[in-house]
């Protein structure tokens, strides 16, 4: 596996009058694949969300950026489930006469590549009082595989609250989970059949929810010896119904893969302190898992190993490509594998996967 050049980002599309400066970043970016094989990329800057959409899958045109409103949403997440619907989940706060805020939490869903969204729906809070609404942290959320969106966010005592959608795709009041001591925002994710889980980092571990069965509680389950740091998770599924969780050890020592009723697997890896992007891609026919982060040197980085084998051995590459924010990773219309990441003058900029053997990934170029 080789880098992505580690030149200029060339010029691929049409220039654009509108674009996310660096100064404006809060979040992203997130890459999808729409039903029709069609990337995305999203950015959260103050106010607004940006889109950039493919013209064809696989291609190297761009249109965009679509300015999506984002009034008073501070934080942002983006996530997809095998519908391909993209779910925009946000957290608001608007000032009151008296000095405080009233905080929600909003949602919108883009339902075809291209597409407008929905409008900004509130699913409120799970506290009625306004300090303590106020202490909530950003949402993070998964689409179980029958669609129902779940959820959660972190409150100010170290708790985690819940809000998911029934079967019938009404939403439920509420929750508050199982779970204390949290330092920072719970990852969620979902299984082929249904099952949904979340990690809590807290300051020894990572706590464990589960559920028994599709639809069913989350209720506890083993935890995680080791303490994540927080923004740092993600999961993928790499066997069926078998999660494995990626995430930056807090105490150092790089990225680790955690699988239940398994030892942590080192992957190490120099990490700064964003999220991790997983995605399972075929390189050389065969079946292997790509993580993307961005390195403490502020560059993309990528790692890859055979899926399920990283006890076999992990390989991290550094691409040179500066970034603001953390990137994403994404399997396109034509089954290779992407990367984005937003660039140091703000703009986004793709590097995709060259045909032959291994996994190697051609220039950067503009969205």
């Amino acid at each position: 596996m080789r880098s992505a050049s580690t030149g200029e980002a060339k010029q691929r599309s049409a220039p654009v009058t509108v674009s996310a400066r660096p100064g404006q970043l809060l979040g992203g970016p997130w890459l999808l694949t729409g039903h029709d094989g069609r990337l995305t990329v999203y950015v959260h800057t103050d106010g607004s969300v940006l889109r950039w959409t493919e013209s064809a899958a696989g291609g190297r045109c761009w249109a965009g950026p679509d300015v999506l409103p984002a009034k008073d949403i501070d934080r942002l997440t983006v996530v997809q489930g095998r519908n391909h619907y993209a779910h925009l989940l946000g957290r608001r706060i608007r000032p009151r006469a008296d000095g405080r805020s009233n905080v929600d939490i909003m949602y919108a869903t883009q339902y075809q590549t291209g597409r407008p969204t929905t409008q900004w729906r509130s699913l409120g809070n799970p506290f009625k009082e306004v300090d303590e609404a106020a202490g909530i942290g950003a949402p993070a959320a998964a689409v179980a595989s029958d669609g129902a969106l779940y959820v959660c966010v972190p409150t100010g005592a170290g708790g985690v609250a819940l809000r998911r959608e029934d079967k019938r795709g009404r939403w439920e009041a509420w929750d508050q989970l199982q779970a204390s001591g949290g330092t920072g925002g719970p990852a969620l994710a979902a299984t082929s059949s249904g099952l949904v889980e979340i990690l809590v980092p807290t300051p020894a571990a990572a706590h464990r929810l589960r559920q028994p069965e599709p639809g069913g509680a989350l209720v506890p389950g083993h935890d995680v010896a080791v303490p994540p740091l927080p923004g740092s998770v993600t999961a993928l599924e790499t066997a069926p119904d078998r999660l494995t969780h990626y995430l930056t050890d807090a105490r150092g020592g790089g990225v680790l893969a955690i699988r239940e009723d398994d030892r942590p697997v080192p992957l190490g890896g120099d990490p700064g302190g964003g999220r991790i992007s997983a995605v399972r891609a075929s390189a050389g026919g065969l079946d292997c898992t790509v993580l993307a982060v961005r390195g403490a040197d502020d560059t993309v980085h990528l790692g890859i190993c055979r899926t399920g084998r990283e006890r076999s051995g992990f390989r991290w590459t550094g691409t040179g490509m500066s970034c603001a924010g953390d990137p994403a990773l994404a399997v396109d219309g034509r089954g290779g594998t992407a990367v984005v990441a937003v660039g140091t003058d703000g703009r986004p900029v793709v590097a995709r996967q060259e045909e032959g053997r291994g996994l190697t990934f051609g220039d950067w170029s503009r969205v």
